[in-house]
């Protein structure tokens, strides 16, 4: 009883970080799996299966607040159903060994992606037209391999790489991910049950993550509103940075001075990453409040009614008595 508290907890805040970010249910509820000792090819399963009704749920919810892109959801969730199937069978396929190094090595990546991600502010292009379908089917089909494989990814790597490209509304990229996350859950779930049968999902484990997100959600959509989500990116990615390279230093036979060492640099760039975040989020709501104030002052500046006989200065009407003030200074 106390095990499954742990992972409803755990359920609980791979929520909160997924509500407020659009990505990291999968390698928040991956990795601490992992440090909780549960197989890698287990705990990708057990989080894939509990993801179905966690993003069948965040996809109504996108869909009733129209968050959704159709035609985005189309052409992303297929190839990447047939990625995740694929890399669930490719992870299904290899020893517990082996596994556990390939897992820790992507969380390790993607924590690291999650870190540069959020340590500065996102700069999208702009873009003209829609999303192509040449550029979201290669796009999916990575995305759905690295989710399965790794645990987690589909957020980190589908999300930023749509808000980048400048095409699609912030709020529309993060519902379209989502709403089409619950295909990849479930062809990823599909190649689990096949790879491993039904004994490789951990259903006590799998229930109390489930119950742990869906008590979250709504919590998840008020947290977006307090927290911000570039200190909450860099922390997470920090976390799961420094989790995934205990897996990765035991694989390579790592010890003695070497490890502290290790760490010691690791946590020195989280620090360094957390102080760019809290700065690159000054910088931007600086941005915003300026932005504001000159939106507030033209529009001032056109209510206010002018004068009759008067003009506006530097308008055709005042020239010449500005050029007659000029002359004037000039000879004095």
């Amino acid at each position: 009883m106390r095990k499954l508290l742990v992972l409803a907890l755990v359920g609980l805040a791979a929520q909160l970080v997924d509500g407020a970010l659009g990505m990291a249910y999968g390698l928040t509820s991956s990795t601490l799996l992992l440090f909780a000792g549960v197989a890698p090819a287990a705990a990708s399963a057990s989080v894939h299966l509990a993801e179905i009704g966690t993003t069948l749920a965040a996809g109504v919810a996108h869909w009733r607040f129209g968050n959704v892109d159709w035609r985005v959801v189309g052409r992303i969730a297929v190839p990447g159903a047939l990625g995740a199937f694929a890399g669930a069978t490719f992870l299904s396929a290899i020893s517990t060994e082996s596994a556990a190094p390939w897992m820790a090595g992507i969380l390790f990546v993607l924590g690291a992606y999650l870190l540069v991600r959020f340590s500065r502010p996102l700069r999208p292009r702009a873009g003209a037209g829609g999303l192509r379908g040449r550029f979201l089917g290669p796009l999916g089909l990575v995305a759905g391999f690295v989710d399965a494989t790794g645990g987690g990814g589909w957020g980190p790597v589908a999300t930023p790489a749509l808000l980048v490209s400048g095409r699609l509304e912030p709020r529309k990229v993060i519902g379209s991910v989502d709403t089409a996350e619950f295909v990849v859950a479930g062809a990823a779930s599909i190649g689990f049950l096949i790879g491993l049968g039904s004994q490789g999902f951990l259903l006590p484990t799998v229930a109390a993550l489930l119950v742990g997100g869906l008590i979250a959600a709504p919590v998840a959509a008020w947290l977006v509103r307090i927290v911000p989500a570039q200190l909450l990116g860099a922390t997470i990615g920090g976390v799961i940075v420094l989790t995934n390279a205990r897996t990765l230093m035991r694989a390579g036979e790592l010890g003695g001075a070497a490890r502290p060492a290790v760490y010691a640099l690791l946590a020195v760039g989280w620090a360094v990453a957390l102080a760019l975040a809290v700065r690159a989020l000054r910088r931007t709501r600086r941005a915003r409040t300026t932005a504001a104030l000159a939106t507030t002052g033209d529009a001032g500046r056109a209510a206010t009614p002018t004068p009759a006989g008067s003009a506006v200065p530097g308008s055709p009407a005042t020239a010449p008595v500005q050029e007659a003030s000029r002359l004037a200074t000039a000879d004095r």
